[in-house]
């Protein structure tokens, strides 16, 4: 690896490291046990811990708790791609395929298009056992909001 690609990979990865740190100070995320990875571009991997506190009536995993997985893999795969702006939510579609109960949940987001003002990303679900519980489709813009003046949001640590 020539330098200039070596300092564009220790960019990426220093921007990666403080995505993630964004994601863990969210106050939203102290309701969920969970953990954001983001290893290269357009790639995000969070785990969470599931368990009785986010269940219907019906004794399965609530549908708010799939979409925030959901939608937070598919926009941080697509916020990887940029280091200057904050991205938003501005559609989701998501498919349940299989009820969740609690345990380990990975959430799998992939860039799928877009590289300037409007992003697509997909995600999925998957459980404990590897199977496959529910899919997503997000598209995110970009926003006015710096990402260095978020909390969380530190680079060079």
């Amino acid at each position: 690896m020539n330098q200039e690609n070596e300092g564009e990979s220790n960019g990426a990865m220093e921007h990666f490291h403080a995505l993630e740190r964004l994601y863990a100070e969210a106050p939203i995320n102290t309701l969920f046990d969970s953990k954001l990875k983001i290893t290269e571009r357009g790639h995000a991997r969070i785990t969470f811990e599931v368990d009785e506190r986010h269940y219907h009536a019906a004794g399965a995993v609530h549908g708010t708790s799939y979409f925030k997985m959901l939608d937070d893999a598919a926009f941080y795969a697509a916020n990887s791609l940029v280091s200057d702006r904050f991205l938003l939510t501005t559609a989701f579609n998501l498919l349940f395929t299989r009820p969740l109960k609690a345990g380990k949940v990975t959430a799998e987001g992939r860039w799928v298009s877009g590289k300037r003002r409007v992003f697509v990303a997909d995600s999925r679900l998957i459980d404990s056992q590897g199977e496959e519980i529910a899919r997503g489709t997000g598209t995110f813009m970009r926003s006015h909001i710096p990402l260095a003046g978020l909390p969380g949001y530190k680079t060079g640590s």
